[in-house]
C-alpha cells in the first residue's frame, strides 16, 4: 500500500468513526430507534410487518412483527420469524436487567444514552445478536464475555469512558463495526482504528490476547465393572479371554489445508499453524496411550512425516494410510496434502493380518442397481471419501479384531449421501469380515512368529457377526439422523427421510440392513460435544462396536462443561483441531463355547 493509498485508507476509517458517532448523539431520546420505526410504519402501506432502520446505517433494516414466544433451557426463544431488536435507548437506567440477557431471539439490543457503570457478562447469552449499542454511558470497562458475541458486526461504544478494550474481543472475527469515538482510548489503540480500520483491532487483539488455563484433563469414565481379576475358580481359558483387553482411539485432526484464517476467523494465526498444532495433536495421542488410534483428516505428508514418525519411535505404533481417491490423479508433491485416514496399532500388542481400501465413489460404479441413478453421478460420485479396514490379531490370544476406520461425507445438504456412503461401508464390511473367520494361513507368517504362536491356538469365528469389530470416524451424523438408525438398529426404512426424493437403487426400494450388533461407546448423554465451532456444536464422531462380541469398560470423559461456556470454538491454543478426540476401553467377550453332550450307548438292562 503506497502512502497516499495508506492516507486514504485512514481518512476513510476516521470519517466512518466521526459519522456513526455524530449518528449516535442525535439518537439520545427515549426510545429514538423505536419511535424511528414506528413513523416509518405510519407513512408505509398496511403490513404485518414493521421495518426497523438503522439511523447509523440507513441501508440496513430489520423486519419486526408480532410472534409468540416459549422459554428453553431458561432462555426466552422465538417462534417463528419476528421482532429481533430491542430499543431500550435514552431511558436513564443505572443497571441492566439479566432478565434481558435471557431474549435468546434478539439480533438488535439497543441500551445507548442511558446512565450504565458496567454491563452484565451475561449479555454473552445473547449468542444472535448481530448490533449492539451501548454508546452515550458511563462505562469504563467491558465484559470479556462480550468476546463470545461471534455474530457480532456493530459494536457501537461511542461516548463513554473507556481507556481499552479486552483482548477477548479479537473473537469476533465478523465484526464490522467497533465503535469507540468519544472514549479516552489508549493512543495505540486509538491509532491503529483510526488509520487501518476495525478488522486491524479485532486481529491485533486476537493475536496478542493472553492464554487462558486449559480445562481439567479429562477422566475415564467406567462403563462396566470389570471384575475378572478378582472371580476366583476360572480356568485359564476364560482367564486368558477375560485379560484380553484394549483401547481405542478416534480424532479427526483437521487437515492442515483446511486450517485457515476464512475457515476459522477466531483462532490465532499462531494457534492455527501447522508447527503449533502438530505438538497438541501428538501430546493428546500419546498422552492418551491406546493400543488402536484411527485417525482422520490426516495428511500424506503428516502420515509419512511428524505424526508416524513420532507414533513409531516414541509410541511403538505401526500404522496404515490412504488417502482420499483424488489423490490417484495427482503428481507426487500434490499428494502430499490430500488427506485420509490413518489407522495405528500397537506393535507388541497386535500383528497386522491384513488391510483393506474402500472407496465410495468408486463401489458405487459397480452396483449394477445405481447405474441407472443420475443421483449416484451428480452426488456420490462426486464425493471422495473412503474407508480404511484392517485386520489385527492379538499377538497373546491370538483373537483377531476388525478396526474399520471412516469419514463420511460433511455437508448436511447431502444426507442422502452419508446414508449411501454407510450403506455400502456395512456391505463391503460384511464382504471383508467374511474371508478372516478362520484363523489366517501358516504360510503368511515368517518363522519369528511362526515361533511366537506356536502352542496356542487361533479362534475360528462362526459368522461375521461373531468376529469382533470396531467403527471408528467422523460419521458428520447426529444420534437423529438415518445413519445413527441405520448403524444402532441394523436396518432402515427405504423412505427415510434422509432419503429425500433422490434414487439408489434397492437402497431406496427396499431399504438398508445389517448383520452386525453395533453399540456406540458413546450414549446420547455421555458426551457433549466432539465437535465445537461457532457455527456448529454437536456430536459426530463415534466408534462403534460389536456388543456380542465386545464389551465396552470404560470411555473417556467429555470435557469440563465450565471450558465451553469460556471460548467461542475450536481450535484454540489448547485444543488444536475442531473435533475433539474420543476413545473407551474394551474387552473381548468369553467365546461361546460349544456343550459337548454325553455320548448315549443305551440303557443296561
Amino acid at each position: 500500500m503506497t502512502p497516499t493509498s495508506a492516507a486514504s485508507a485512514g481518512s476513510t476509517h476516521m470519517a466512518k468513526q466521526l459519522s456513526y458517532a455524530q449518528l449516535s448523539r442525535q439518537s439520545s431520546s427515549p426510545h429514538h430507534h423505536a419511535r424511528a420505526a414506528a413513523q416509518v410504519a405510519r407513512s408505509a402501506p398496511m403490513s404485518s410487518t414493521v421495518t426497523i432502520t438503522d439511523p447509523n446505517n440507513p441501508q440496513k433494516s430489520f423486519a419486526k412483527d408480532h410472534r409468540s414466544i416459549h422459554r428453553a433451557n431458561g432462555a426466552i426463544v422465538a417462534k417463528d420469524d419476528g421482532w429481533t431488536t430491542l430499543d431500550m435507548g435514552g431511558m436513564g437506567l443505572k443497571n441492566l436487567s439479566d432478565a434481558v440477557c435471557r431474549y435468546a431471539f434478539l439480533t438488535v439490543l439497543y441500551i445507548n444514552h442511558n446512565a450504565l457503570t458496567f454491563l452484565p457478562g451475561a449479555l454473552s447469552q445473547l449468542s444472535q445478536l448481530i448490533t449492539l449499542d451501548a454508546s452515550g454511558n458511563k462505562l469504563t470497562a467491558i465484559p470479556p464475555e462480550i468476546g463470545l458475541l461471534v455474530n457480532l458486526k456493530e459494536l457501537f461504544l461511542f461516548d463513554n469512558s473507556l481507556i481499552t478494550v479486552p483482548p477477548e474481543l479479537g473473537s469476533l472475527y465478523q465484526l464490522e463495526t467497533l465503535g469507540l469515538e468519544g472514549n479516552p482510548i489508549q493512543p495505540d489503540l486509538n491509532s491503529l482504528l483510526m488509520k487501518e480500520g476495525t478488522q486491524a483491532v479485532i486481529i491485533s487483539l486476537r493475536e496478542h490476547a493472553p492464554v487462558g488455563m486449559p480445562p481439567p484433563q479429562r477422566e475415564w469414565i467406567t462403563i462396566e465393572n470389570d471384575n475378572s481379576e478378582n472371580e476366583a475358580g476360572t480356568t485359564q481359558f476364560q482367564k486368558k479371554w477375560k485379560k484380553n483387553k484394549f483401547t481405542a482411539l478416534c480424532y479427526n485432526t483437521l487437515c492442515q489445508k483446511l486450517a485457515t484464517p476464512q475457515a476459522f476467523g477466531y483462532t490465532p494465526s499462531w494457534a492455527l499453524a501447522w508447527d503449533y498444532r502438530k505438538e497438541l495433536i501428538i501430546s493428546d495421542i500419546l498422552n492418551w496411550n491406546t493400543d488402536i488410534v484411527c485417525l482422520q483428516e490426516l495428511e500424506m505428508s503428516q502420515y509419512d512425516g511428524f505424526i508416524g514418525e513420532t507414533l513409531k519411535r516414541e509410541g511403538n505404533y505401526e500404522g496404515v494410510f490412504f488417502p482420499k481417491s483424488r489423490a490417484k490423479t495427482m503428481n507426487e508433491k500434490e499428494r502430499q496434502v490430500v488427506d485420509g485416514c490413518a489407522t495405528f496399532y500397537k506393535a507388541d500388542k497386535f500383528r497386522l493380518i491384513e488391510y483393506h481400501l474402500l472407496e465410495y465413489n468408486q463401489t458405487a460404479l459397480k452396483r449394477d442397481d445405481f447405474k441407472k441413478s443420475e443421483d449416484v453421478y451428480n452426488r456420490v460420485m462426486t464425493k471422495d471419501n473412503i474407508a480404511v479396514m484392517t485386520v489385527l490379531e492379538n499377538k497373546e490370544t491370538l483373537g483377531r479384531v476388525l478396526v474399520v476406520n471412516s469419514h463420511i461425507h460433511w455437508d448436511p445438504a447431502f444426507a442422502d449421501v452419508k446414508l449411501v456412503q454407510v450403506g455400502m461401508l456395512m456391505e463391503d464390511l460384511e464382504r471383508y469380515a467374511s474371508k478372516h473367520l478362520k484363523p489366517p494361513a501358516a504360510s503368511t507368517f515368517s518363522d519369528d512368529e511362526a515361533a511366537a504362536r506356536a502352542g496356542k491356538k487361533a479362534p475360528t469365528y462362526a459368522s461375521i457377526a461373531d468376529l469382533p469389530t470396531i467403527i471408528c470416524g467422523d460419521f458428520n451424523s447426529t444420534h437423529d439422523s438415518g445413519v445413527f438408525e441405520f448403524l444402532a438398529t441394523g436396518s432402515l426404512q427405504q423412505d427415510h427421510a434422509d432419503f429425500g426424493e433422490h434414487v439408489y437403487g434397492t437402497y431406496t426400494t427396499e431399504g438398508l440392513t445389517h448383520p452386525l450388533s453395533l453399540k456406540s461407546v458413546y450414549g446420547a448423554n455421555d458426551i457433549q460435544y466432539t465437535n465445537f465451532t461457532p457455527t456448529y456444536k454437536g456430536v459426530l464422531d463415534y466408534i462403534w462396536f460389536t456388543s456380542n462380541t465386545i464389551e465396552s469398560l470404560t470411555l473417556l470423559g467429555p470435557i469440563d462443561n465450565a471450558y465451553f461456556n469460556k471460548v467461542v470454538g475450536f481450535p484454540n491454543a489448547h485444543f488444536p483441531s475442531d473435533h475433539i478426540p474420543i476413545a473407551a476401553e474394551f474387552k473381548f467377550k468369553q467365546p461361546r463355547q460349544e456343550k459337548l453332550e454325553k455320548p448315549n450307548f443305551g440303557s443296561r438292562h
